[in-house]
């Protein structure tokens, strides 16, 4: 089953949902043209469709070979690379100075659901390079960035980031990897570097690393960290490429799923350390680091968004085709496909609604930050930054969630044919586990959620967001539609838990800090329930409004929503507020 990308409903989401439109018709953008945004979704989903998704299943069947110091891509990984670079995809929203296309991070961020439902272990390469881009752009010096960021925003050549070591997953404050400064201004890194994604390959002739090490002087912890960027080749003068730099991949991890995208172990300093050029500051590593991983965390969101369509899209298609029992009532001979029975009718809703709302939370966080780069007005710049940084951890640990559970339930449908991979639903359940975990863990977006983003201005940023989806929920009950259902009720019960919740854990994160943290998790979870639901009541009142043919399927789609997944939004209240000293009591179960 291939794969075609849903154009209707990405632009539903992403003008409407997500307020691109009305950021547009504001001035926002700029003199950025909203109606080209459907050419360009629909060329992505052929070039998807055609080349990308035919190779998913090779990927993830051959995987990758580490030889010689050599990383070899799976077959017609290079040749599809090339020709994703060509049609100019890598430079969708690269600056215009350097090569790139300049349009907005919203309009790259569907492009990136399209590439990772079609093919995830494709699509996570430009997805660092993109980080690598913005790093650069932001702290980079003008000479390094005349010699490297035309190549990478053309996709020339590709990025990774390296932060982890053995001893330093997500406190990478704990890391061990060593710069020394050298006469010619340059410094030398030794160290070994784990989980590198794309860390070598042979899709390009030149990579990219950027790299976290520490000075031999630096103070203790994060505060210590530099960021150094490290080619892979180094480049002459004239801008062709030189000797190889002594940064090597020394082993290749052997993985649950994404099997086509290499993993790499990176060590510097076999031949006398790898030679790299300063990002930023000495000992401020951190904050230019984290302008590539706030990118990263948005695009891991999308990619599970994007495995998450794709396996709904494989399950619906079984689900018309697999005959088994009859609908109830039905006389005559013939078995019916498992489609007309209410369990799968469930299932397959419940993919689709809970895809559809981590799309729109994804897009809505794109749109905030391209308006906090774009706009002219320094309030709404603030305001849109604020909101940015508020739904980032959102987007990235609610939709990595919903794609682990939508790929779930696609196994689910499939039955017994599901646990086989012949059907190819297994290969989206293992490669959407990885997705939770990595750019920060999802817990680590929770603690983020509630200690940085909810916490900053006294709360001033949720309770903006508040109003803004208690004026949906009024617009949903003013329709007088019989259509949605209950599901203004709903989403008002859910935002009333949301602003409870938020104001409970307020009151805990200065006080109580143990049990504002044991009520991370379910409070994140909170928020995207009602967050999603409410974005889905707004795509369907603009179908409605737009007289659109098919609108009746975006209002049951938000009725089921609201009705199935919204609804938690009053247990998960009472998790975080009265549940916190089961967790923090829990020593005498887990301690002996």
């Amino acid at each position: 089953m291939t794969y075609r990308a849903p154009i209707n409903d990405i632009l539903l989401s992403l003008n409407h949902g997500a307020g691109l439109k009305a950021a547009v018709a504001a001035g926002h953008y700029g003199d950025f043209d909203g109606d080209i945004t459907q050419a360009v979704l629909e060329e992505a989903g052929k070039f998807a469709t055609d080349v990308l998704a035919p190779l998913n299943r090779v990927g993830d069947e051959h995987g990758i070979k580490l030889d010689g110091g050599n990383v070899t891509t799976a077959p017609g990984w290079p040749d599809a690379y090339k020709r994703w670079t060509d049609a100019g995809w890598n430079a969708v929203s690269g600056s215009e100075a350097f090569g790139g296309q300049g349009l907005p991070l919203a309009i790259n961020a569907a492009c990136t659901e399209i590439w990772s439902a079609s093919n995830a272990a494709f699509g996570l390469c430009p997805l660092l390079t993109l980080s690598a881009m913005e790093a650069l752009d932001a702290h980079g010096s003008e000479e390094l960035k005349q010699i490297y960021l035309a190549k990478l925003v053309s996709g020339e050549w590709t990025g990774t980031m390296q932060l982890t070591e053995p001893q330093a997953g997500s406190d990478v404050g704990a890391l061990r990897t060593r710069a020394e400064r050298q006469a010619d201004g340059t410094y030398r890194i030794r160290g070994t570097k784990i989980f590198i994604t794309y860390g070598d390959h042979d899709m390009t002739d030149n990579i990219v690393h950027f790299v976290l090490a520490r000075l031999p002087d630096a103070p203790a912890g994060t505060k210590g960290i530099s960021l150094f960027l490290i080619p892979k080749f180094m480049v002459k003068e004239d801008g062709s490429l030189g000797e190889r730099n002594d940064i090597y991949p020394s082993g290749v991890e052997h993985k649950l799923g994404m099997h086509a995208s290499p993993t790499c172990t990176m060590t510097m300093g076999d031949r006398g350390g790898a030679i790299g050029y300063l990002i930023g500051e000495e000992n401020r590593g951190m904050q230019c680091m984290f302008t590539m991983m706030n990118q990263a965390r948005l695009a891991v969101g999308l990619e599970g968004v994007g495995i998450a369509d794709r396996a709904y899209q494989h399950a619906l298609a079984y689900a018309q085709e697999r005959k088994q029992g009859r609908a109830v009532g039905k006389t005559g001979d013939g078995l019916d496909p498992i489609i007309v029975h209410p369990d799968v009718k469930r299932m397959l809703m419940q993919m689709r609604a809970m895809t559809a709302a981590a799309r729109t939370i994804s897009y809505a966080t794109a749109v905030a930050l391209d308006v906090a780069s774009r706009a002219k007005d320094a309030k709404v710049k603030a305001d849109a930054a604020a909101r940015g940084a508020l739904l980032t951890p959102i987007a990235k640990a609610f939709s990595t969630d919903i794609g682990n559970e939508v790929s779930y339930l696609g196994v689910q449908v499939h039955g017994g044919m599901g646990f086989i991979e012949e059907t190819g639903a297994a290969q989206h359940y293992r490669d959407a586990r990885i997705t939770s975990i990595y750019e920060g863990t999802n817990g680590i977006q929770a603690i983020d959620l509630v200690t940085r983003k909810l916490a900053a201005n006294g709360g001033a940023s949720v309770w903006a967001l508040l109003d803004e989806l208690k004026g949906i929920v009024k617009q949903v009950e003013t329709s007088n539609d019989p259509a949605f259902g209950t599901t203004a009720a709903k989403l008002r019960d859910a935002l009333g838990s949301l602003e409870r919740a938020s104001r409970w854990l307020l009151e805990r994160v200065g006080s109580a800090p143990n049990d504002a943290l044991a009520g991370a998790t379910p409070y994140l979870r909170l928020f995207g329930s009602a967050l999603g639901g409410c974005y889905l009541a707004s795509e369907a009142l603009a179908a409605r409004s737009e007289a659109a043919g098919d609108h009746g399927r975006y209002v049951t789609l938000a009725r089921f929503f609201a009705e199935n997944i919204s609804v938690q939004a009053t247990s998960l209240e009472k998790t975080v507020t009265e549940s916190a000293e089961a967790v923090t009591g829990a020593d005498a179960v887990l301690i002996a």
